[in-house]
């Protein structure tokens, strides 16, 4: 069985507005590469056998979806099913490929709910979801799948993470609404005003170098960003549909996270470590491609972005793109790993080359 993992392509409502504007809040644009991807393990030598396709979260921007113009982060399944259809309107090539690879023979797929689409939650944004798409997905917040344990990674950190078995709370008029984290909060009522004025801002990697090359060379911006920030974590201390995952002591703790990205390989060494029945560990969420091996041949993969992500060297800005995915042959019978490559999709005349290969010697 193949398995075929990658996350954070965060489509929004595309490059740009029906009146001509660029869409600063737009992260995506590989939808016929994307396809193309899908047609080339949906036919020729992979038309036969079963490939298990995994959107391992943040797949769709769901928070920074404007709902005639307004941003909200009271966000019920409504608001949710309406954002869907504004980013199918504008990925419609997208949705298409997904729906031609679900209805060939042999081939599957599964959405992981990030941060970024914890909507994909609500039942109703998964029913949607399966309309446009022409077939049955199966939704998750963490999936173990023949040995493999997937998720997108956002629950290890605190700016990004709702208590667990909390991810809806009770909003106006008793509607069921999302319970979002500070990071969701700030995505959603602070960072599209910031992104007018330094639209690469929340895809810097590694932040913390951003922060100190703006303290020198963007001085009044670094001033603008820290009052912005500070004043945020006080006012949303005291709102009345966020106050509930909200304390001073947290508070410090985002601002803690904030300027320093996580790497995941402690957290996936202690999974690997808990659950002795898994081989190998895949997450999102950081935009960071990473890997490692551990002993007894097991392994922890992180997918990276299909987004650009601007360069700090000599505060530039220059994009890099990396079209990242995590390729796995398992079998099924004896959940043993055959293979796993960390791959980069180059087009469907050279499909892709294998940055990390893994084999193991259990085939």
């Amino acid at each position: 069985m193949i398995v075929l993992v990658f996350s954070d392509l965060h489509l929004g409502k595309g490059k740009f507005f029906n009146n001509g504007q660029i869409n600063i809040l737009e992260d995506f644009f590989e939808d016929r590469r994307f396809v193309e991807f899908l047609d080339y393990y949906s036919s020729g030598e992979y038309l036969d056998k079963e490939v298990h396709l995994i959107l391992n979260g943040d797949i769709l921007n769901l928070i920074q979806i404007d709902i005639d113009g307004v941003f909200s982060h009271i966000i019920d399944e409504k608001r949710t099913v309406a954002a869907i259809n504004l980013i199918y309107n504008a990925h419609r090539e997208f949705f298409h490929g997904l729906k031609k690879f679900l209805n060939t023979s042999g081939k599957k797929l599964s959405y992981g709910v990030g941060n970024h689409d914890a909507g994909m939650g609500f039942e109703g944004a998964q029913s949607k979801f399966n309309e446009l798409v022409g077939g049955k997905v199966d939704f998750f917040y963490e999936l173990d799948l023949h040995g493999i344990h997937i998720e997108h990674g956002h629950r290890f950190e605190l700016i990004n993470a709702s208590p667990k078995e909390q991810h809806f709370t009770i909003g106006p008029n008793g509607s069921k609404i999302l319970n979002l984290p500070w990071g969701s909060l700030f995505c959603i009522n602070v960072l599209p005003q910031l992104r007018k004025e330094r639209p690469y801002l929340d895809k810097v990697r590694p932040m913390t170098s951003y922060v100190k090359w703006c303290l020198i060379h963007d001085f009044m911006f670094f001033w603008h960003l820290a009052v912005t920030v500070v004043l945020y974590i006080i006012k949303t201390n005291f709102d009345l549909y966020t106050k509930q995952n909200r304390s001073f002591k947290t508070s410090f703790g985002v601002l803690k996270q904030i300027t320093i990205y996580p790497k995941y390989e402690k957290k996936a060494k202690k999974i690997l470590k808990e659950n002795v029945g898994l081989h190998t560990v895949i997450m999102g969420h950081t935009h960071v491609v990473e890997w490692r091996r551990f002993p007894e041949r097991k392994y922890y993969f992180n997918t990276g972005t299909w987004n650009s992500i601007p360069s700090i060297d000599a505060g530039l800005h220059e994009n890099m793109t990396s079209l990242n995915y995590i390729m796995i042959e398992v079998n099924k019978e004896t959940r043993t790993l055959c293979s796993a490559n960390l791959n980069i999709w180059q087009g469907k005349w050279r499909p892709f080359r294998e940055e990390i290969a893994t084999i193991s010697d259990q085939v």
